[in-house]
This record gives C-alpha cells, structure tokens and sequence, in this order.
C-alpha cells in the first residue's frame, strides 16, 4: 500500500459523507412504502425511480463540493472514475426489500483514494442506523464508537450472507462448506449486514455476484472497528475487485474461512 492509501482521512470528508448521507435518508424515507413503479434491468434485477433520483442527488451534491472527483454509481454511467478520489455509491442497495417494504436496504457511499476504499458509510434508512469508517478513525454508529467481537471458533459463527441463489457455479461448494462449518446462517441479510457485523452482532458476511458499489463502503467500516474484509483469495478490495468477498469480524477467523471457500480446482493444484 502506498502513503496515499494509508493516511487518514480528513474530517472534511467524513462530515460531507454524512450530508450525503443525510440527504439520502430523507429521500428514501419520503418514498418507502409509498406507491413505487418497478422497471427491470437487463441483467434481471429491478430499479424504481427512487434509485435514480438518490443517485442523481448525491452526484449533484458531489460535484458542486469537489467538482474534481470522480463518482462511480449502480444507476448512471462513471464519472471520472480515474481521479485521484471517486466516490463510489449505491443509492439503494437492496432495491428489492426497497419494493417489499422491508426495512433492511440501505445507501452506500464509499470514498476512494488511489482506487483503494478508505471512507465507508452504510446508512440504513427506515432504521436510522448509520455506521461511517474511516482510514485513522474508529468506526461510529449514530456517532458512538462501535467494535467487532472475538470468535472463538468457527463452529461458534454467526453467518451473514446474500440469497442463496448468488451461490451458484464454482461458488456453489465452497460456500456450503463454510456455512455448514457455521453456527447457522441467516440469507438474505441486506445491507444492514456489513453494520451488524462491525458492531459484533454477527461474525461473518459473505458474498458473491456482487459489484464494488454493493461492497466498497463496507471495508473502511469493517476494518475501522477491528474486522478484516478481501476477497475469495485474501486479496485487498479495490475498485477493480471481483464480484465475491468476505468480510470477518474477528480476523483470527479469516484464514479458515478463506480455507473453506478455497475453489476445488486450487485444492488440486495444492494436493
């Protein structure tokens, strides 16, 4: 890592994430449960206006403060996403329990600076739960110090993970092997997840298929409370990762969970 990526981050930025925050909330509040048209995409997954208008808001508010930033976004093309800082966000991640009336979605904002995350906030709307971390800082839940717990033992993990239908292909073995090796788990926890687990309600979140704006906010969150968060293979997150990662709270259990989810063709080439 370079000095660019380990200094910490300036209050100026952290206070600006939670006005973006802020005007996320209250946008999305206004339009929960409310009447909602529902479009989908062409990789099948749906979107309401409400996403874009979020998205179309913090882009706004991003480039009238720091017009030489780049933003990266679930509903709108890239923008300058080779700057030295970019923003990467999804306005509503978790569109579908958005839809349902669920409570669990949530925005996530990250701020990158030489393309590694160093500023996360995962604000859950409904809620009004908001965890921001940041490089040189403790991560705060509405505004207090929060932490991970210790875990002894995988068989005393709490799993957190997305719909066991992302678990699919080469993904599909590994991930039964780490949740069979769980204390149980719960599918299908929403952005809330990455929250519960800096604040040491849960131990563990695992994904795949998801895209760097479902996931970049939750790093500096994670590891500014005391967990660990890479990919499949222990690589560090940037914004060019892939699509699968974990996210630990306790990073004594990273390496048997990075065991568990080890590909059958790397075991072979092990054996």
């Amino acid at each position: 890592m370079t000095a660019s990526t380990t200094a910490a981050v300036a209050q100026e930025f952290i206070d600006f994430s939670q006005e973006l925050a802020e005007a996320s909330r209250a946008l999305i509040r206004s339009r929960f449960r409310g009447a909602i048209d529902v479009e989908m995409k062409p990789d099948n997954t749906p979107v309401t206006p409400t996403d874009f208008e979020v998205e179309t808001l913090l882009r706004e508010m991003i480039a009238t403060r720091y017009p030489d930033h780049g933003v990266i976004g679930e509903e709108h093309p890239d923008s300058a996403a080779e700057a030295e800082h970019v923003w990467v966000i999804d306005p509503i991640d978790g569109t579908r329990s958005f839809i349902a009336g669920r409570p669990v979605f949530g925005t996530l904002i990250a701020l990158t600076r030489a393309q590694a995350p160093v500023l996360g906030v995962v604000d859950i709307p409904i809620t009004q739960e908001r965890w921001v971390g940041a490089k040189g800082h403790e991560t705060r839940l509405n505004g207090k110090v929060t932490r991970t717990r210790s875990c002894a033992s995988m068989r005393d993990t709490i799993l957190l993970s997305t719909s066991p239908e992302y678990f699919d292909g080469d993904a599909a073995m590994p991930f039964a092997r780490l949740a069979e090796s769980a204390r149980f788990t719960i599918y299908d926890a929403g952005t809330q997840g990455y929250g519960l687990v800096a604040s040491g309600y849960a131990d563990a979140m695992v994904v795949a298929r998801y895209g760097i704006v479902d996931y970049l906010a939750a790093v500096p969150v994670i590891e500014g409370a005391g967990g660990a968060v890479c990919d499949w293979n222990g690589a560090p997150l940037s914004v060019h990762s892939g699509e699968r990662i974990v996210a630990v709270g306790d990073a004594a259990r990273l390496p048997e969970v990075l065991e568990l989810l080890e590909l059958e063709e790397a075991k072979g080439l092990g054996a």
